[in-house]
């Protein structure tokens, strides 16, 4: 059954994917950086969505549906409408382009992020195995 996007749902069974991926355990093994994702509204998503994830050395410590950005003080902030959050999923854009472009909009350290490459593809390629219903 298909877990809607974005939802505190959505985001564990990322987590649970992320925990299971060997693949992603090496690739972000050096990776310290916890995360918002921010999914503006779009499509029948009427309010900003924050998702949380706390990335440590290649699993997944926490993730959650926070209320608002004053949950938690991420290193880096991950933004963008939901229209985009999608193509990143279904693998349509590729997430580095997207922040070199602006159709993603980070906040944090792009050095960092960039000498992790492999780690965000292996982060998106756990986002493809969650069976997602988008609101667009």
């Amino acid at each position: 059954m298909a877990t809607q996007f974005p939802s505190d749902a959505w985001v564990k069974a990322l987590m649970q994917e992320l925990n299971h991926s060997q693949a992603y355990a090496e690739a972000a093994k050096n990776w310290e950086g916890d995360f918002y994702f921010v999914v503006e509204p779009g499509g029948t998503l009427t309010r900003p969505v924050v998702l949380y994830m706390d990335l440590w050395h290649g699993k997944c410590r926490e993730a959650f549906e926070a209320a608002d950005e004053s949950v938690k003080t991420p290193v880096f902030r991950l933004s963008a409408p939901v229209a985009t959050w999608k193509k990143v999923i279904i693998k349509q854009l590729d997430p580095i382009q997207g922040m070199l472009t602006g159709q993603l909009k980070l906040k944090g350290n792009l050095v960092m992020v960039m000498k992790s490459i492999n780690a965000a593809k292996e982060l998106v390629a756990s986002c493809t195995r969650v069976d997602t219903e988008f609101p667009v």
